[in-house]
């Protein structure tokens, strides 16, 4: 039994002068062994000689068997002769309440409990630890009892936070609360601990203890850890309509914190164009879409992204597809044997599953109803299994992640579907004509709203002259693509008619508010802009008018670079609003350049900084349009377009006079004949003798119906193009049309017979009347 009459005198250097039985039978050395030597040479921790002569409190001798005694200090000052101190007289007393005595009430408490709990004293060495605390260790009671507490854990972040914290509580004389995930020796996985730890007071109210209870809130910390992942995954996936880019995101999410490894699949329908939802009967083909891994290099992954796999009906990703629900198989199951031994199987050398991988959850990325494909977690590493929770969610997450995909597969077939559309009404090759020698480029915008109304097209008319038309509907999309389609073919319809630039978009307009009102008569939000111009290259005169859209920019032959000169005009839809037309004369050699906003607005641009770009890259030299054409797009363009870009780069060219005749015909039948004997010497200069049979005839019935029909002045008017144009003006504004004549009918058949012998004829008004036309093919050279 241990005495309690254990006391030493101490020396003021801190050297053992006398030692009683009771120490010798508390700590197991004798007189002879202590008696002349320091007194810290018993301590367990080692501190400086002079600090030994100030102990009191709680303190950890070093038995003589080499086990720790926790003891009870007090010191009490000897003072000589002269008044000084020259020693000091230390009982001690037994640290644990318990030991020899019947266990208190309080003691079963603190031994029994179920949380871990434990006392350190002032230095941080253990002094005690109940049967939790033990079982958690990994180690008996005794063999901690005076350890220094770095000594008994691994050297971890965790573990110098609680370190931190126990000295945190004897320098304050406060309670704190630490929060942790770290191991333990005795745990084969990380727990998350609620650490409570308070001070230990004596009766003089000084801290001489730290008193610890630990709770295993690890379930807690997975919970808060769940949410945390569903609020991040409601965050991070879809943030673009892209198919690949999502499953990338789920997978960026899973690993490494829920999975070591992880993959999406999806069923080869979604990646088709008409594809119905399907899941057949017995093996099931999913492609590769995204997968990643904890490891460098993905040695987990048997297939690569972008290829197909094969699973068989008790696979559980199949389980999975089939069942709707997720799917969770763990080492030593047959099913997951059996998985693991077929992906093997199919794996390229060196590709295997690492030893430990242990468990697996499936979980099928299903949106709107319909089953897309499925992802796959497997831990290898982590040594937690797949659990129910964990079942849950992954559910949420590839719920969240099918509709995010399900929308890019959605957004992606439209785009496809409005980017085809548009690509089939936008001209593919344009038409040869001789006006003006064109380049253009169409960009469609990489942003989210997907394909616009943006359009173009070149137009040939009579007389040599051609069409230059660029538009842009608002929004994006089908609907926009579509009604760009609609107006697309109306200007085309509307130029065959050969009306004036501001009369064109006048029915353009009436047009647009048509197709905007709905059935209760309400204007939707339907808007659209267009330009039209129409360049002659005999007058070498410009026409246009613009609806709502920028004007045109053009280079002269002297190099100089300026914007039209034009009013900008309402926006198609707007209604009831005039448009102005504009006019000038282009050399020979100049470049226009139509455009959509696309090209100069940005909200963060400024359109006149942006223009004033345009005129300076049209002025950089370039062996060609084409080569023009990307020099603009680079230098005006930013590097991401918010909206579609379309370019027209026209070249101007001139008929010289060598190749227009024209004669002012007198309104007298007797002068038909002097009319094709002029067109019949014209033709012989050219060298298109072969052509004046048909060519006499043309003119000849065209002066005579306009000397008959028509009214004062009369022109006739012979051009040699990449066709030969025969041309009579009146002033009448009677347009005439084809009729079919009678058998006894004495006329009738003029129109006819041009129409027969003629490539094309027509008819358009004019200032001072209307033109008929008549365009024959020339012979080849």
């Amino acid at each position: 039994m241990v005495q309690h009459d254990a006391t030493a005198i101490v020396d003021v250097r801190g050297v053992v002068r006398a030692w009683s039985d009771g120490a010798r039978d508390l700590v197991g050395y004798t007189v002879e062994e202590v008696v002349n030597r320091p007194a810290a040479e018993l301590l367990v921790e080692d501190i400086e000689a002079d600090t030994v002569t100030n102990l009191s409190g709680l303190v950890v001798l070093r038995h003589r068997d080499g086990s720790s005694v926790p003891l009870r200090l007090s010191a009490c000052a000897l003072i000589d002769e002269s008044g000084e101190r020259c020693g000091y007289v230390i009982t001690a007393d037994p640290a644990d309440p318990v030991g020899s005595q019947e266990p208190t009430l309080a003691g079963q408490a603190f031994q029994q409990a179920s949380l871990p709990m434990s006392v350190f004293d002032t230095t941080q060495h253990y002094m005690r630890l109940n049967d939790r605390a033990c079982r958690i260790m990994g180690v008996p009671e005794e063999a901690l009892l005076g350890q220094h507490f770095p000594e008994s854990v691994e050297d971890r972040p965790a573990h110098r936070g609680w370190l931190d914290h126990l000295r945190q509580v004897v320098d304050t004389g406060r309670p704190v609360r630490y929060e942790s995930f770290t191991g333990a020796p005795a745990l084969n996985r990380e727990h998350s601990w609620t650490t409570d730890m308070w001070p230990l007071r004596d009766a003089d109210g000084e801290v001489h203890a730290v008193g610890i209870a630990s709770f295993d809130s690890t379930e807690q910390y997975w919970a808060r850890q769940r949410l945390a992942l569903l609020n991040e995954a409601a965050a991070s996936i879809g943030a673009t309509l892209d198919v690949v880019r999502t499953a990338e995101e789920l997978i960026e999410l899973l690993v490494p914190r829920y999975a070591d490894f992880a993959s999406v699949d999806l069923l080869e329908w979604v990646f088709q164009a008409e594809g119905l939802p399907d899941i057949p009967a017995r093996d099931i083909v999913l492609r590769r879409v995204a997968h990643g891994s904890g490891t460098k290099g993905t040695p987990e992954a048997a297939v690569h992204v972008g290829d197909t796999d094969t699973y068989s009906p008790l696979s559980p990703p199949a389980k999975a597809l089939r069942s709707g629900r997720a799917v969770v198989s763990q080492a030593g199951e047959p099913d997951f044997v059996r998985w693991v031994a077929a992906r093997n199987t199919r794996s390229p050398a060196g590709r295997a599953y690492r030893v430990g991988a242990h468990s697996m959850l499936a979980a099928p990325l299903r949106a709107r109803g319909t089953t897309l494909g499925v992802v796959v977690a497997v831990r290898i590493a982590n040594p937690e299994d797949f659990g129910e929770d964990d079942t849950v969610l992954a559910e949420d997450l590839a719920s969240r992640a099918a509709v995010c995909i399900d929308n890019a597969r959605r957004f992606a077939r439209e785009r496809a579907t409005a980017l085809a559309l548009q690509h089939s009404l936008l001209p593919r090759g344009l038409p040869g004509q001789a006006a003006v020698e064109v380049a253009h480029r169409y960009l469609p915008s990489d942003s989210l709203a997907g394909i616009g109304g943006d359009w173009f097209d070149v137009i040939p008319l009579s007389g040599s002259r051609v069409a230059l038309v660029v538009g842009d509907v608002v929004g994006h999309g089908i609907p926009s693509t579509a009604t760009m389609g609609r107006l697309c073919t109306a200007v085309r319809t509307l130029a065959d008619v050969d009306l004036p630039p501001d009369e064109l978009l006048t029915h353009l307009d009436d047009l647009v508010t048509h197709l905007a009102s709905d059935e209760s008569g309400e204007v939707a939000e339907l808007g659209a802009t267009c330009l039209y111009a129409v360049y002659d290259p005999v007058s070498r005169r410009l026409n246009l008018a613009a609806a709502g859209h920028p004007a045109p920019a053009v280079l002269l032959p002297d190099g100089s670079a300026t914007l039209v000169e034009m009013a900008a005009g309402p926006p198609l839809g707007v209604g009831g609003l005039p448009f102005e037309a504009a006019e000038l004369e282009l050399p020979a050699g100049s470049v226009l350049a139509l455009y959509t906003d696309g090209l100069i607005e940005d909200r963060d641009r400024d359109v006149d900084h942006a223009t004033a770009e345009l005129c300076r890259a049209l002025c950089a030299p370039a062996d060609s349009l084409d080569t023009l054409c990307d020099g603009v797009l680079k230098a005006v363009l930013p590097e991401e377009p918010g909206d579609d870009v379309a370019l027209l780069l026209a070249r101007t060219r001139a008929l010289g006079a060598d190749q227009v005749a024209t004669w002012d015909i007198t309104p007298d039948p007797e002068h038909v004949a002097a009319a094709r004997q002029a067109a019949t010497e014209q033709l012989t200069a050219w060298g298109l003798d072969e052509a004046a049979f048909v060519t006499e005839l043309v003119v000849s019935e065209l002066v005579t119906n306009a000397i008959r029909y028509g009214a004062p002045p009369i022109q006739l008017r012979l051009i040699r193009d990449r066709t030969l144009i025969c041309e009579v003006s009146d002033g009448s504004s009677t347009s005439p049309h084809l009729r079919r004549a009678h058998a006894y009918d004495e006329g009738g058949r003029g129109l006819l017979l041009v129409a027969q012998l003629t490539h094309r004829w027509g008819s358009r008004q004019t200032g001072r009347g209307k033109t008929i036309w008549a365009e024959q093919p020339l012979p080849p050279d």
